[in-house]
């Protein structure tokens, strides 16, 4: 067997792989959307659960900052 078709081969399998994997994370996606869904039919703001969700995902030092930074703002603004 030449080099080129073990080339191909392996190209082929992870070409494979990555759809299958594409597929999994659509149904994980659609999962994620039925969850929001369910939640919003219990009477929760989806758009502050998602945000919630990207806050619990960063670091916390991170999210400290951030949050200093945006009350800096608001008070700046006379938001707070």
């Amino acid at each position: 067997m030449s080099e080129g078709i073990v080339a191909a081969d392996q190209l082929r399998l992870f070409i494979e792989r990555i759809e299958r994997l594409e597929e999994e994370k659509k149904g994980i996606a659609d999962d994620v959307k039925d969850v929001y869904a369910e939640a919003k039919a219990n009477g929760y703001d989806t758009k502050t659960m998602r945000k919630v969700v990207a806050l619990r995902r960063m670091e916390t030092h991170v999210r400290q900052e951030a949050d200093a930074l945006l009350e800096t703002y608001r008070s700046a603004l006379g938001l707070s």
